[in-house]
């Protein structure tokens, strides 16, 4: 019974979260699964690696056509507790974060761009540079690092003057935030993770690219938001369109409607400059709620 109620609260938990909260839930979700099935296989002494590298992104570009999937598995798929709490709290941190400036479905959308755009650096670097011949055939990629770069980063270039706050160090500007984790990344293209790093790399360009597009009205997320409505949309029934009723004497309505349209959007428009201005903590509780139900639209 309390097992029942527990899934229950789970699922409430993720039904009424936004896209930042299901894409954690997923994560942690996947790795758990994973990890019991890594367990059961042990027990039986069956080895478990060639099962996870069935998920996880090649580097070689022969065994990827074999598994072409695992582009979009690899971001969901966790090496230890250490990496899937690290990452999770990032994504959960500037998830938020995006969200205050962006919509649900460009969060979504970038997600999976990030991800694409390091995994495809990440395979063309092994497959392209000599310093990585020797370990082309045997490298595997995973973890959503990539994706999450690509969301901090894509917030520094919309708000690069935004303050963040951290332990230790205090308050820091979000362009100065990104610049670090991708020059970072830079300086260690040839480490021992060095896939990790350059999947970086491309997750932050992915995320530099969506946010300079946007400013200038092009969405890079647009496609990759179809294909995920798509895909949602399969094995739902099609819904026939109402038949269209004319009700006489319905302008006074749309124009209270519009009317109240714009008003909410002038005061979404007055909190995003005071955000901007003085900073989160500047805000009363109704303007955060305000921002709140609006990037959830």
């Amino acid at each position: 019974m309390a097992a029942d109620g527990f899934i229950t609260d789970l699922k409430r938990k993720f039904q009424q979260g936004d896209i930042a909260v299901r894409l954690v839930y997923f994560n942690v979700a996947v790795f758990l699964v994973v990890t019991v099935v890594q367990i059961f296989l042990t027990l039986f002494n069956v080895p478990s690696s060639p099962w996870m590298h069935f998920l996880e992104l090649p580097a070689w570009t022969e065994a990827f056509i074999r598994q072409p999937w695992s582009l979009i598995t690899y971001m969901f798929m966790h090496a230890g507790v250490l990496h899937i709490l690290f990452n999770m709290l990032w994504l959960f941190w500037f998830g938020r974060l995006f969200l205050m400036f962006f919509s649900a479905k460009h969060l979504r959308g970038l997600y999976f761009l990030g991800g694409i755009c390091g995994g495809v650096l990440y395979m063309v670097a092994y497959n392209v540079f000599p310093y990585f011949q020797d370990a082309v055939y045997s490298s595997y990629l995973l973890g959503a690092s990539a994706s999450v770069l690509a969301i901090v980063v894509a917030v520094g270039v919309r708000e690069p003057n935004y303050p963040v706050q951290f332990l230790f160090i205090g308050t820091v500007r979000l362009k100065y935030v990104a610049l670090f984790m991708v020059v970072l990344d830079l300086l260690f293209m040839t480490s021992g993770n060095a896939g990790g790093h350059i999947a970086h790399l491309g997750g932050a360009l992915a995320g530099w690219v969506f946010a300079v597009g946007l400013q200038r009205g092009h969405d890079a997320t647009k496609w990759i938001n179809g294909v995920c409505d798509w895909c949602l949309q399969l094995g739902h029934p099609v819904k026939r369109k109402p038949k269209m009723k004319v009700h006489y004497g319905g302008r006074q309505a749309d124009y209270d409607y519009n009317a109240r349209k714009k008003e909410r959007e002038a005061e979404i428009d007055r909190i995003l400059d005071k955000l901007r201005k003085s900073g989160y903590n500047s805000l009363t509780e109704e303007e955060k709620k305000s921002l709140f139900d609006a990037s959830k639209k």
